[in-house]
């Protein structure tokens, strides 16, 4: 059952508590099991890069957060890594080297199929909530349903037919632009003088080809901008005027109700909320906009949550369970190391969290960081200063298992701001 620190630091230091897991930090109680417990909910904001997790638990003082966090999802990495082996197997195939030819129709996509970058994203949230209801007696989960309607957020005036066929039916992109824009250039103000369709967020970076990222330049304000963005060239107003690429609202949409089902099946009641609500939520008690403030404040439930001021949220990062490759390839696509060894070293394995004690040497001294182990048996460990190499397996003790994530505390907290409706 969570408890207040101060508690668990009296339970710890009297030897009637033990450390079970480092983060999120959870102790074990040693002379009794069972006891009262109040009802706890996990409450989520999902986003397409962070998702908000807060740990809400009732009392006879009402409803309070207790634990915090937001995951950073690696969606963007997932689809990086596809690419790269993508383009090694076209590379391959039309170099007519050893290699197996395409099979495009033996392949048949299950219903409710989603790319793995966004399959990424649900079970992030998924592996949360599971791990936090093995932690403590969750007995409800919330989350944020958010819907976005991405014709109404690129033209919220647009109905009818226009609404159903989509953007810009039947009008030029070239003839939009000239009368967004006013027929000048974005940049210098430029008229009667030739001008070219130009991303405001190149597309090298990432950038789309929706119309809400297009502009108008003339031919030398479009060299000098480069790969820079409106921003970094120095007309941020530009970026401001134009309409944010879609990109994020779409994963949030595709993944809303995959993620909705996978939480139902986990046999929890599930409690949804809109985007407004939780809005709503977080202005009147007057807390700061953050994601996993957002988390404590969805649906019903968030109207009359507190969280303490200095409260400071995990931050977790997705760094992914290794790689499912046999072996590294080089730059033309074949394997250019040996096969995959074993994963664990003297009980060890690379990533784990450990604490080295050396008693002697030029290392002298305690670190604790994330280990890269070696057959031989001296390992690396990598700790906020910095790597240090050559340490011995008999000097670390393990503090917490790998489990494809890191942690790292947050330097922000919940700072109040007036509320406004």
């Amino acid at each position: 059952m969570p408890c207040q620190p101060a508690r668990a630091r009296e339970l710890l230091k009297a030897g009637k508590a033990a450390v079970y897991r480092r983060y999120p930090f959870t102790i074990i109680l040693m002379e009794r099991a069972g006891g009262d417990t109040q009802p706890v909910e996990v409450k989520l904001d999902p986003g397409s890069q962070t998702t908000g997790v807060a740990v809400v638990v009732e009392g006879q003082r009402g409803k309070r957060v207790v634990c915090a966090s937001e995951i950073s999802h690696r969606g963007a990495v997932v689809k990086d890594h596809l690419d790269q082996r993508r383009n090694a197997r076209r590379s391959r195939r039309s170099r007519h080297t050893r290699y197996w030819a395409a099979r495009f129709r033996n392949r048949q996509r299950s219903e409710g199929w989603l790319p793995p970058s966004l399959v990424s994203r649900v079970q992030n949230n998924v592996t949360w909530v599971q791990r936090l209801s093995r932690l403590c007696p969750v007995s409800k989960v919330s989350m944020e349903l958010v819907k976005f309607d991405t014709q109404i957020m690129q033209n919220p005036e647009n109905s009818g037919v226009e609404y159903q066929q989509g953007t810009l039916t039947g009008y030029e992109v070239r003839e939009y632009l000239l009368d967004k824009w006013d027929r000048c250039c974005a940049y210098c103000g430029k008229t009667d003088t030739p001008l070219e369709v130009e991303h405001i967020h190149p597309r090298s970076r990432g950038g789309s080809d929706r119309v809400s990222n297009l502009t108008l330049a003339c031919h030398d304000c479009n060299q000098r901008k480069g790969a820079q963005t409106a921003a970094e060239f120095g007309h941020p107003q530009v970026q401001a005027q134009a309409k944010l690429p879609l990109k994020d609202a779409a994963a949030v949409n595709t993944t809303r109700w995959a993620l909705h089902c996978r939480l139902c099946e986990t046999g929890l009641p599930v409690e949804v909320g809109t985007g407004g609500r939780t809005k709503f939520n977080r202005v009147t008690q007057g807390y700061a906009k953050a994601h996993w403030i957002d988390a404590a404040c969805v649906g019903r439930s968030g109207a009359a949550v507190y969280i303490a001021p200095t409260h400071l949220p995990l931050i977790i990062q997705a760094t992914g369970r290794g790689s499912r490759q046999m072996c590294r390839v080089d730059q033309f696509g074949f394997p250019r190391t040996a096969a995959k060894a074993a994963h664990r070293v003297h009980g060890f394995q690379t990533g784990d969290l450990v604490q080295a004690v050396v008693p002697s040497g030029k290392k002298l001294g305690t670190h604790q960081g994330r280990v890269a182990v070696r057959t031989s048996g001296s390992f690396n460990i990598t700790t906020h200063a910095g790597t240090i190499q050559g340490i011995s397996h008999r000097h670390c003790t393990l503090v917490q298992r790998v489990d494809g994530y890191t942690y790292s505390p947050s330097q922000k907290g919940a700072r109040r701001i007036p509320p406004q409706i």
